[in-house]
């Protein structure tokens, strides 16, 4: 499997408040003061639990993207950037990928979970149009437990605002521990918006973008797969679509 070197590139390779943890319980504690100029830092061990990285079969295939757990009805879900996957799924099987949340160095401390179903909107589905560069996926369950339980969950924050201040953790393909920096979004044109934070370069697409009570207000992707440049990173804004989505994600089996 051919992995490329920046977030743009992903995308030709695989064309609702406060977080939520194994018990249900919403942690204290805040997110670090934003400076000047936002750092990213290496997290090794340390990233929330419920932020993980996606690999080949398992932790010795190379990881590409980054994925978060989002809660659910079912504690089965995970979000990441559309273009992540292959191109065209839409409530199909994924094949050959597994999520490994807080993966570091080598290690699975919660194992590595095989994903199911993917879901994305039609827009990208039939033209993998930016505004829509989303996507949902389910995940097996391990060992009889469901993922949420396991890793906690942050909540998807679907009101489409921006100007949040946000921690964004990911993996970069050049290194074996996520990076974070904690920052503030901003809005970028009518559907998008932006953070500015240095070394998010490859691997980094499908990075939640969470606020300090643990709501979901971004995943990295969208305009140019993310971004030209490892210091500014873009996300769509989650909106009625993304809501949309999610719902078509979480909807029972039968219905």
């Amino acid at each position: 499997m051919r992995i490329p070197k920046t977030k743009r590139a992903v995308r030709s390779l695989l064309a609702l408040g406060g977080v939520l943890t194994a018990t249900g319980a919403a942690p204290a504690g805040t997110v670090g003061t934003v400076g000047v100029v936002p750092e990213s830092r290496r997290v090794p061990g340390d990233q929330p639990a419920y932020v993980g990285a996606l690999f080949h079969k398992d932790v010795h295939g190379g990881h590409w993207c980054t994925a978060s757990v989002v809660h659910s009805p079912l504690r089965n879900l995970i979000v990441t950037a559309a273009h992540c996957l292959p191109a065209g799924v839409d409530g199909r099987a994924v094949s050959d990928t597994v999520f490994v949340p807080a993966y570091a160095n080598g290690q699975a401390p919660h194992g590595a979970w095989k994903v199911d179903k993917a879901y994305a909107d039609k827009r990208w589905v039939t033209d993998q149009t930016e505004d829509a560069d989303l996507a949902f996926t389910t995940v097996a369950a391990r060992d009889g437990k469901r993922i949420e339980d396991v890793t906690g969950a942050s909540v998807p924050d679907t009101s489409g605002t921006t100007g949040n201040k946000v921690t964004v953790t990911g993996y970069n393909r050049a290194e074996e521990s996520a990076l974070t920096c904690t920052t503030v979004t901003k809005a970028f044109g009518d559907s998008h918006q932006f953070m500015e934070c240095p070394r998010f370069d490859s691997s980094t697409s499908g990075s939640p973008w969470i606020t300090a009570d643990g709501r979901l207000t971004g995943v990295l992707g969208g305009y140019h797969g993310g971004g030209d440049s490892p210091e500014v990173s873009y996300s769509i804004r989650l909106d009625e679509d993304a809501a949309a989505l999610y719902r078509k994600a979480t909807r029972p089996a039968s219905a």
